[in-house]
C-alpha cells in the first residue's frame, strides 16, 4: 500500500461527499492506493480553513492554482461550478496529474471538447463523476443487457426529475442563470449518461426545452434558465427512446428513472428504490409472467463491500466510494476507467444537439 495526496476543489456539498469518499474508500475497499487528504480550496480562506478542519485535509487554500501545481497534491477532483472546470483540467493536464471531475464535464460543448483533448494529449488518467449508474442496482441491469437477458433492446424511457424549484415563489439561486446551471446542464448529463450506458449511443434527437417560471424573487429582470427539458430520439442500435428532465416535477425527489424494453423481456430502475430493480422475463410460465422485484444484496456488484445483508441496501454516499475505487484503480493501473472526459464529451454533445434541436424545431443528427 501507498499513499496518495488528493487535492480538492470546491468544500461544498459535492466537496464533502468526495472528500468523505475519499477517507472511507481504502477500508471500504482495500485499495492499494491510500488517498491522503492533502488540500482543499474554496472560494475564501475562511471557509476554505473550515472546510479543512471539518473534514481533515492537512491544508486548505482560496486559490485552486496553488492546490494543482503543489507537489504533494497527486491527484485532483473537481468539485466546484461548471464553468470553472475547463481551466483547472487543462492546468492539471498540463502536469501530468490525473483528475476526477464533477459533472457536467465543461459549461459548454467547446469547454468539453477542449478537455477530452488535454486530457488524452496528457496521457493522465481522467474520470467524470456520474455517481447514480454506479449503484449495484444499475450495473446489473447493465450486466443484464450485455448478457441478452431481455434480447434486442426496442425502447428506453429515462427520466431525471427533482422539485428544488417546483415552488414559484423560491428565491433565485445560482442555479437560476446561465445554460450550464439550467434543467439541461444539472440533471440531463446523468440521465443522458446512463442511456448511453444501457441502450448505446444516440445518433439523432428532436427536443424542447422551456423556462416555466420566467421570474423569482431576487431575478431582478434577469433571464431565467430552463426548468424543463425533453426529447425523443434514436439510438445507433435502431431503438427509440424518449428522455425528460425537470427541476419543477411536483413530488419527485430523486426522479432518477428508466425503463428499458427488449424483445425478450423488459427492466425498470427508479432512483427513489434504488436497491430494487424489477426484472420482466418473457420466457416465464404465463400464469407467472410480471415484473419481479428484485433486492440487492451481497451478489451483485460492489454490494458487499458495504453490507453482508440482502436487502439493507446502500445510499448515495456509497455511490461516491465507489467511484472513488475505480479513480484509484485507473491510477494504479494506469488504464482508463469509465467514464473518462470522452464520454463525458459524448453527453455534453448530446445536450449542445437538444439545445440545437430546440432552436430549430426539428431532429439533429448527431
Amino acid at each position: 500500500m501507498r499513499s496518495i495526496g488528493i487535492g480538492i476543489i470546491g468544500g461544498g456539498y459535492m466537496g464533502k461527499v468526495h472528500a468523505v469518499a475519499m477517507s472511507a474508500v481504502g477500508a471500504v475497499f482495500n485499495t492499494s492506493l491510500r488517498p491522503r487528504l492533502e488540500m482543499v480550496c474554496a472560494t475564501s480562506d475562511a471557509s476554505a480553513e473550515r472546510y479543512r478542519s471539518a473534514y481533515g485535509f492537512a491544508r486548505a487554500t482560496s486559490d485552486w492554482r496553488e492546490l494543482v501545481a503543489d507537489p504533494r497534491v497527486e491527484a485532483i477532483v473537481i468539485a466546484s461550478p461548471q464553468e470553472t472546470h475547463r481551466v483547472i483540467a487543462e492546468m492539471a493536464f498540463s502536469l501530468k496529474k490525473p483528475v476526477l471531475c464533477e459533472k457536467p464535464l465543461g459549461a459548454s460543448l467547446e469547454d468539453s471538447v477542449a478537455m477530452a483533448a488535454a486530457a488524452e494529449a496528457s496521457g493522465a488518467v481522467n474520470m467524470v463523476g456520474f455517481n447514480y449508474i454506479r449503484t449495484p442496482a444499475s450495473q446489473y441491469a447493465r450486466a443484464l443487457l450485455a448478457r441478452g437477458e431481455i434480447g434486442r433492446i426496442t425502447w428506453f424511457r429515462g427520466e431525471h426529475t427533482e422539485d428544488f424549484d417546483a415552488d414559484p415563489q423560491k428565491p433565485v439561486t445560482w442555479r437560476s442563470f446561465g445554460p450550464a446551471n439550467g434543467t439541461m446542464g444539472d440533471l440531463a448529463p446523468h440521465m443522458i449518461n446512463a442511456a448511453i450506458a444501457l441502450a448505446g449511443p444516440i445518433t439523432r434527437l428532436s427536443a424542447d426545452i422551456a423556462t416555466v417560471y420566467t421570474d423569482r424573487p431576487g431575478a431582478e429582470g434577469r433571464p431565467m434558465n430552463d426548468d424543463i427539458g425533453q426529447f425523443m430520439c434514436r439510438f445507433a442500435n435502431g431503438a427509440m427512446g424518449h428522455l425528460s428532465f425537470s427541476r419543477i416535477a411536483t413530488g419527485r425527489k430523486m426522479g432518477y428513472a428508466y425503463e428499458i424494453t427488449g424483445t425478450e423481456g423488459a427492466i425498470r430502475f427508479d432512483q427513489e428504490d434504488q436497491n430494487a430493480l424489477w426484472l420482466y422475463r418473457a420466457s416465464d410460465p404465463q400464469a407467472e409472467r410480471g415484473f419481479r422485484k428484485i433486492l440487492t444484496g451481497p451478489a451483485h456488484p460492489d454490494y458487499l463491500a458495504f453490507c453482508q445483508g440482502p436487502g439493507h441496501g446502500t445510499g448515495y454516499q456509497d455511490q461516491i466510494i465507489i467511484g472513488a475505487r475505480d479513480f484509484l484503480h485507473a491510477i494504479e493501473t494506469g488504464s482508463p476507467v469509465w467514464p473518462t472526459f470522452r464520454e463525458g464529451m459524448e453527453v455534453s454533445r448530446v445536450i449542445a444537439a437538444a439545445h440545437a434541436s430546440h432552436a430549430t424545431g426539428g431532429w439533429i443528427d448527431l
